[in-house]
């Protein structure tokens, strides 16, 4: 049985990764002063970036229900059946719609909601690539990515509420006193949404907190302290030097674990804007 794996571009998965991993990517549609542009396909990090800086008013979208079927369908002219990861349902409705749309093609296409995103969206999609290689049915892939949803922990500071705030996800008061009081949230998905976890006032200290939130969740969540079964991640918007430097840290405190790091996807970056770092622990799934 052929199995095509399928997600969108919030993963982090490019185009052209995509290709190399023998997976597919949904690019995820954004409005940038009233035109509609795609993850990737024609709006790049740095087009991105430089329309967020010229203050330029940007929104994120779900993909409209025909992209989906119409990916889908070519699909199903060579494969099987279909393995569909969105983003967590907690932070999109794409994930929903997908899911209604695969009522129409039962037997065929599975969508999972497993929680994720960002960095430990793509693992999913890799290990979904694997259960496939190893003859997984459609259905087996699902349960399993299902059964596996939060054995993921995401931490992230922010540089600036600017963003959130304009998303509606702190009041203006509390992002004009924590502008003033320069504070640096510190937020965190564990599941579902993204939470407020703790606050610092400097990126140094909410890094501190990250690291050690994230030892604390492998060794009492995951039973791994020495990070021998658990993959460890790095998302950052804008923020490279910042990103390798975390990079060293962790490599110093678990020595050889396994590390990826990348930029944030831009459906991510639009609500908390350039300048954040994210760390994150995702389990191996015992395939």
């Amino acid at each position: 049985m052929r199995i095509a794996i399928v997600t969108d571009s919030n993963s982090g998965i490019t185009q052209e990764q995509a290709k190399k991993e023998g997976v597919y990517v949904l690019p995820m549609p954004f409005m940038i002063d009233g035109q509609t542009y795609y993850e990737d396909i024609d709006l790049t990090q740095e087009q991105f970036y430089q329309r967020l800086a010229e203050g330029a008013d940007i929104s994120t979208s779900q993909p409209v229900p025909g992209t989906v079927t119409d990916l889908w369908d070519g699909l199903l002219e060579e494969y099987d059946q279909i393995v569909h990861i969105p983003m967590s349902s907690g932070l999109s409705s794409s994930c929903q719609t997908a899911m209604m749309l695969a009522q129409d093609y039962e037997g065929k296409v599975f969508v999972v909601n497993n929680h994720r995103i960002s960095v430990t969206q793509r693992q999913s999609v890799l290990d979904a690539k694997k259960m496939a290689e190893q003859g997984k049915t459609g259905e087996e892939i699902a349960e399993i990515l299902y059964r596996t949803r939060y054995d993921s922990s995401i931490y992230i500071t922010v540089d600036t509420l600017k963003y959130l705030k304009k998303g509606g996800r702190v009041t203006p008061a509390a992002a004009a006193l924590g502008t003033l009081l320069r504070i640096k949230p510190v937020l965190t998905i564990q599941g579902e949404k993204l939470d407020a976890f703790a606050k610092a006032r400097t990126m140094k200290q909410a890094k501190g907190i990250m690291l050690t939130a994230l030892k604390k969740d492998l060794e009492e969540r995951f039973q791994d302290g020495d990070c021998r079964h658990t993959y460890l991640q790095i998302a950052h918007t804008q923020n490279e030097e910042a990103a390798e430097e975390l990079k060293k840290e962790l490599a110093e405190l678990f020595p050889g674990s396994r590390i990826y790091m990348d930029a944030l996807s831009l459906s991510v970056a639009c609500h908390i804007g350039p300048g954040s770092l994210a760390v994150a622990c995702t389990k191996m799934l015992e395939i």
